[in-house]
């Protein structure tokens, strides 16, 4: 079968590789989707700390079973599932808490397990075991399940946010998971979404499909004036930082009403991960903020509906199709922005 398998930082080769086994407790899917991160991009470029090469790549993972390893209950050929991407282990003191998205001891498909760049994939026990395989609904397609993934970790950063009924939502950031969260904030009562983008071009791209009330290219206008404007000078409830940027998440603090929450979605380069903090600013305002790592198979499970029931539809996010051996092609389209969502179809 065909494989992308990531060696070391610029070295990623299409390979032919023989299809992996099912052992006891696990199963082995046909990849029929998994879509691109900007995640991926990151790791051609730096690698992962928490990668070993060589690995198969890729972790927004859907499929159909082909092989039912023994002791697997519940399961049975041809069924179409979703697949996890972070696995906590369920035993920690996090998970025993209920907070696996932090779980110590996490795990993950196209990291320490060979993810879905490939025509085959096993499910490992590890997956199994914590309810993370998902059943794909018979109206939904392949490429929109796999886009539970990113909607998963939205919606853990939407619930630590508080995102509710009449909030006004800032979302600095136009890429896939920015969109996700207009759509989240919408589905979840939001009566105002704002978004933000230093590319213009990207952000009217973003506009024109997923409709924010109002649209701000921070390159053309200082986007803490902007945002204050629009609200009549109150700021925003809620700010979300999906980018990758010190200099949003700055910014975003500056945004916010009194008693706002601001969610630093978007982590920063490792060599640069510190900001300045107005304390005061937080202190007398009473604002909130709060990181967010990940998921947990509850909020794969739960993203999935939302996708299924049309409550936050992802279809027109999905703006390239392409097959395995364009996986180089898809990652550089990524990096460049000039894509929403990029889909691997092996």
């Amino acid at each position: 079968m065909k494989v992308a398998r990531f060696y070391a930082p610029g070295d990623i080769r299409l390979e032919e590789s023989p299809e992996p086994e099912v052992s006891s407790g696990e199963v082995k899917i046909r990849v029929r989707n998994c879509s691109t991160c900007g995640t991926d991009v990151k790791i051609s470029r730096s690698g992962h700390p928490n990668m070993t090469p060589p690995q198969i790549m890729g972790h927004e993972i859907a499929g159909e079973i082909t092989e039912v390893g023994d002791g697997v209950d519940g399961w049975s050929v041809g069924d179409r599932v979703q697949v996890i991407a972070a696995i906590p282990d369920g035993t920690c003191v996090e998970c025993l808490a209920g907070h696996p998205a932090v779980c110590e001891n996490q795990l993950s498909m196209g990291y320490q397990f060979p993810g879905g760049f490939a025509e085959y994939l096993v499910v490992p026990n590890e997956v199994i075991r914590v309810n993370g395989l998902n059943r794909i609904p018979d109206s939904l397609g392949f490429a929109e399940a796999s886009l539970a993934e990113p909607l998963a970790c939205v919606l853990n950063g939407q619930e630590l946010a508080r995102v509710g009924e009449g909030d006004t939502v800032v979302i600095i950031g136009s890429g896939p998971i920015g969109c996700l969260h207009v759509r989240l904030a919408r589905a979840r009562g939001a009566s105002r979404v704002i978004l933000i983008d230093t590319n213009a071009e990207r952000l009217a791209a973003a506009a024109d499909i997923v409709k924010p009330d109002v649209s701000i290219a921070s390159s053309d206008i200082d986007p803490v004036e902007a945002v204050l404007a629009a609200t009549g000078g109150r700021g925003a409830d809620v700010v979300i930082t999906a980018a990758a940027s010190g200099t949003a998440q700055e910014q975003g603090l500056r945004m916010l009403a009194r008693r706002g929450r601001l969610s630093l979605f978007g982590g920063l380069a490792k060599d640069a991960p510190n900001i300045t903090v107005d304390a005061n600013l937080v202190h007398y305002r009473e604002l909130t903020i709060v990181g967010v790592n990940g998921s947990s198979p509850e909020h794969n499970r739960q993203a999935l509906e939302l996708i299924a029931s049309g409550r936050v539809p992802v279809s027109d996010l999905i703006t390239h199709r392409l097959p395995l051996d364009q996986v180089l092609e898809a990652l550089e389209i990524v990096a460049r922005g000039e894509a929403i969502k990029v889909t691997i179809e092996p």
